[in-house]
């Protein structure tokens, strides 16, 4: 079996708080989180699946090693952060002083005379152009640039600004080095509008234009790093081309955009040789045009590429990269938005109806829940031969969980299709069985009492939907419910699905079945259901009520326990309906009370659809099933079968076998036996087979 990711980070918390010695603090885990079939139980296993060996080893041969798997990783993530974090200071010293040599070897080597103003004379061969105005340079540019015939187009691309650097000298020896932007700022719309640079006489000023380079050395970077710079796009400049200018060749804008950031040139070398390199502007305000460079390069635009290129306004357009992270989240909930998820609308709980609830559950508004009823849920138990058992932590609210544990077994044990027929080996489910199992019990239950026409769900929202007032104490449950009715089974069962974790592992899981099953009903019609309307379904120390059990098993709060109605005649023409169970049920019941002829059990409850029985004992609910159906029907002299016994308050470590003989006298059925050492389970089985022995094959009977 794989492990989830669940599973390996809940085995490192428990491997952490181990080695540290929290005992409390694991012990609140395994009981809020228990252990799974897929749990990792061993450190050489979870180092395994975790694939952190030599970070194991290499913690050993430290003075001081780390005790825990999850030290040992939080450690060396810390050290690789720092450690990224001098390599970024580094390299950032290291291009700093790069460009800091580099400008004070091109100002000693190379004078460059900024656009607009006259540059001082600095040798005697460039001092035969001092005198010349800016005008006359221009001109004999042009003259040079029309001679040569350079293969130039209108519009040309540079690369990004951090390959290609300016260097200029005011008149008083002071530098000031501005950084080009990429190319798609620096778009040529006119030959007049460019700019030109004054060049020594050792290089050729109509080669320097054909080639599109500054004089000066061009500072060298790696094909990675340049090839990972984003190109800006400045929505003014692109706007502004756009309308003044046609698209070249039948390209679209985009298309251009594209082609630009393809001709990102790989090398120095190679810059020369790309036709269509663009000579560099050069504006004629040397302070303004400092200043404009410097913020065009701090400042970064991002914009969205539209998926429509036909309706694409370039001036929303931008570049911008999707790191790995915001990929996966977006994966995420594009699945979580798939068309098969179905999405059911709620509607918070309001003051009004937590009062009833509180009314009908408790008897006031002002009573509160018991710890026993908020900490238990409809986890399962771990026991190998107990897999299908949901476990009781305290007393309570057996009633409720021995109803759905009746429930879960009539479909693990004879609708379930998935396993083989082998009835015992049945009763060993997986974990995704018994909860497909739980849901499928939890959903039948909740339609039943909807009287098959629809089902309201309460679910736990995590946040209180109300401020409590006079004639109504809070405490935490009812207040934070919301609820989905549905109208479908199908519906019904689909949402218990995807909330089953707050019914099975949450801390609300029995009181939000408990209040789904009463709102499902409707708070009118369980009063209706009850002999006494006043009559609460949790009664005195918190223990369930008949009635709560009545509509759990058959959909309906009535207070007996017989079929059908009765009439109860209590004198001077009162006569009083006492209400039972109308139909024949899935699950049965068997009473302690009816062998002390308190009550009496009908038909409908002792000679159910499948051989599954709630019992009642003792103040106690728990469940006795069997494994063939025919022992329902056939009940003659000398039939033997066996009965299994669970009980999820009694931590159970065993599988309680009984077998029953009919017809057949023991010890136990003899006259002279004390009748205080009877097992009461037995007691309860003889109101179903009136002649039956009871074998308990080796157990120790529950006295």
């Amino acid at each position: 079996m794989v492990a989830s990711v669940e599973e390996v980070s809940s085995s490192l918390v428990r491997e952490y708080l181990s080695r540290k010695g929290l005992k409390r603090t694991m012990a609140c885990l395994e009981e809020e989180l228990p252990r799974t079939e897929a749990s990792i139980n061993n450190r050489y296993q979870l180092r395994q699946m975790l694939s952190i060996e030599n970070l194991y080893r290499k913690n050993k041969v430290q003075n001081s090693p780390l005790k825990t798997l999850l030290e040992i990783i939080v450690k060396h993530h810390m050290e690789q952060l720092n450690h990224n974090k001098i390599m970024i200071n580094e390299s950032n010293s290291l291009q700093s002083a790069t460009n800091a040599r580099m400008i004070s070897k091109t100002s000693a080597q190379t004078p460059t005379v900024i656009c607009g103003l006259k540059a001082e004379e600095n040798t005697s061969d460039f001092g035969r152009e001092k005198k010349t105005d800016l005008r006359s340079a221009v001109q004999e540019t042009c003259a040079s640039k029309s001679t040569n015939k350079s293969p130039l187009p209108e519009k040309c691309w540079l690369s990004s600004h951090n390959q290609t650097d300016i260097l200029t000298l005011d008149l008083k020896d002071r530098s000031l080095v501005t950084f080009l932007q990429d190319s798609e700022s620096f778009i040529q719309k006119e030959p007049e509008k460019n700019a030109f640079i004054i060049e020594t006489p050792q290089r050729s000023r109509t080669n320097r234009i054909r080639r599109g380079m500054m004089a000066g050395p061009i500072p060298q970077e790696s094909n990675r790093k340049r090839h990972s710079r984003k190109a800006e796009v400045p929505q003014s400049r692109l706007r502004k081309e756009e309308e003044t200018r046609p698209s070249q060749d039948g390209l679209l804008p985009t298309d251009l955009l594209q082609k630009s950031s393809l001709n990102v040139m790989s090398s120095p070398d190679c810059e020369g040789e790309k036709e269509g390199a663009l000579s560099p502007l050069v504006n004629t305000d040397t302070e303004s045009t400092f200043e404009k460079v410097q913020q065009n390069i701090t400042k970064t635009k991002k914009v969205k590429i539209k998926s429509n290129c036909a309706d694409l306004n370039l001036s929303e357009m931008v570049l911008d990269d999707i790191d790995d992270e915001s990929l996966s989240d977006l994966s995420k909930r594009s699945l979580l938005t798939t068309p098969t998820e179905h999405n059911f609308v709620g509607h918070q709980i309001d003051q009004h109806t937590a009062m009833e609830l509180k009314a009908v559950l408790l008897g006031s508004g002002l009573n509160c829940f018991s710890a026993e009823w908020r900490n238990q849920g409809f986890a399962f138990s771990e026991t190998f031969d107990l897999r299908y058992g949901i476990v009781q932590k305290k007393g309570g609210p057996c009633g409720v969980l021995a109803s759905i544990q009746a429930f879960v077994l009539k479909i693990l044990l004879f609708e379930n299709t998935e396993i083989c027929n082998n009835p015992l080996q049945q009763l060993k489910p997986s974990n995704a069985t018994r909860r497909r199992c739980l849901v499928l019990a939890l959903a039948e239950i909740l339609w039943r009492a909807g009287e098959e026409k629809q089902a309201t769900i309460a679910i736990n929202s995590g946040r209180t939907q109300f401020i409590s007032t006079r004639h109504y104490k809070s405490d935490g449950v009812l207040e934070k419910i919301m609820c989905f009715t549905v109208d479908n089974i199908k519906d019904v069962q689909l949402l218990l699905e995807q909330h089953i974790e707050q019914f099975e592992t949450g801390a609300f899981g029995c009181l939000l079945l408990t209040v789904s099953a009463v709102l499902s009903r409707s708070i009118e019609k369980v009063r209706e259901d009850m002999d006494v309307p006043t009559t609460t379904l949790i009664g005195a120390h918190g223990y369930c009520t008949q009635e709560l059990v009545n509509l759990l098993l058959c959909g309906r709060s009535v207070s007996n326990v017989f079929d059908n109605e009765m009439d109860l005649d209590s004198g001077n023409g009162n006569v009083t309906l006492l209400k039972g169970i109308r139909s024949q049920c899935d699950v049965g019941l068997l009473s302690l009370f009816e062998h002390y002829n308190i009550c009496k059990v009908g038909a409908h409850l002792k000679s159910p659809r499948f051989p599954i029985w709630v019992v009642c004992s003792e103040s106690h609910f728990s469940v006795l099933f069997g494994l063939q159906r025919e022992l329902l029907t056939c009940e003659d002299r000398g039939l033997e079968f066996d009965l299994y016994y669970y009980d999820g308050l009694a931590n159970q470590q065993e599988e309680i076998r009984l077998t029953v003989s009919l017809g057949k006298m023991t010890t136990s059925s003899s006259h002279d036996v004390d009748t205080d050492l009877i097992p009461p389970l037995d007691l309860c089985i003889k109101t179903r087979w009136k002649d039956a022995s009871v074998n308990w094959n080796d157990t120790e009977p529950i006295l």
